[in-house]
C-alpha cells in the first residue's frame, strides 16, 4: 500500500527498513548457527581421533566414527552452501541501504517531490523482490509492532520532560526501580 504525506512516507519507509533489518538478522543468525555446527562436529571429529590414538582404540566400528562424523559435516556445509547465506544477506543489506538513503531524502524535504516519489517506488520495489511475500509480512508485522513501541516509548519521554521542565514530575513507581535498579549497580561497582 503506498502512502502520500511525506510522514506517512517517512514512517512506511522506517518500518520496511526495519523489516529488512529483522530479515537480515534472522538469516544471519541462522547462518551463524549452521556455521557453529560445523564448528563444533570439526572439533568432536579431532576430539574422537586424539582419544582414539591415546587410548589405542583399534577397531572396525572406532574406525568409522570419524568417518561419519566428517560426513555429517560435508552435509551440512553443503546444505550452507545450497543455502547460500552470503549472497541473500548481500542482497537483504543492498535493499536496506537503498530504503535507508530514500529515507534520508525524505527527512530533507518539506514536501513530496516527484524525484522522492520516484525513490520510494524504487526503494518499495526492491524490497518486494528481496524477500519472499510470507517472510516479508512477517517482518513487517514485527518492525510495526516495534516501531509502535518505540513511538509510545518517545511520548512517555518527552511528557516527562516537559512535566519536569513545568515543575509538575512526579516520579511513578517504575522510576523508583530504575533509580534503586541503579544505586544498586553503582554500590556493586564501588565494592569492586
Amino acid at each position: 500500500m503506498e502512502k502520500h504525506p511525506l510522514s506517512m512516507i517517512i514512517n512506511d519507509l522506517r518500518s520496511r527498513r526495519d523489516a529488512l533489518s529483522l530479515a537480515h538478522e534472522n538469516l544471519k543468525i541462522e547462518s551463524d548457527n549452521w556455521n557453529k555446527a560445523v564448528i563444533v562436529t570439526s572439533l568432536m571429529t579431532g576430539m574422537f581421533e586424539s582419544i582414539k590414538l591415546r587410548m589405542g582404540w583399534n577397531s572396525n566400528v572406532v574406525d568409522l566414527v570419524p568417518i561419519a562424523l566428517s560426513s555429517i559435516i560435508a552435509c551440512i556445509s553443503a546444505l550452507i552452501k545450497f543455502k547460500n547465506f552470503p549472497s541473500q544477506m548481500e542482497i537483504l543489506l543492498q535493499s536496506q541501504s537503498l530504503l535507508t538513503h530514500t529515507l534520508t531524502n525524505a527527512r530533507n524535504e518539506d514536501d513530496i517531490t516527484p524525484n522522492l516519489l520516484k525513490e520510494y517506488h524504487e526503494s518499495l520495489e526492491k524490497l518486494e523482490v528481496s524477500l519472499y511475500p510470507d517472510i516479508r509480512k512477517k517482518f513487517l508485522v514485527q518492525s510495526h509492532k516495534n516501531l509502535i513501541s518505540i513511538m509510545k516509548q518517545e511520548s512517555k519521554f518527552f511528557q516527562n520532560i516537559n512535566s519536569i521542565n513545568e515543575g509538575n514530575y512526579i516520579p511513578s513507581s517504575s522510576d523508583s526501580s530504575i533509580e534503586s535498579s541503579e544505586i544498586e549497580l553503582k554500590n556493586r561497582i564501588d565494592t569492586l
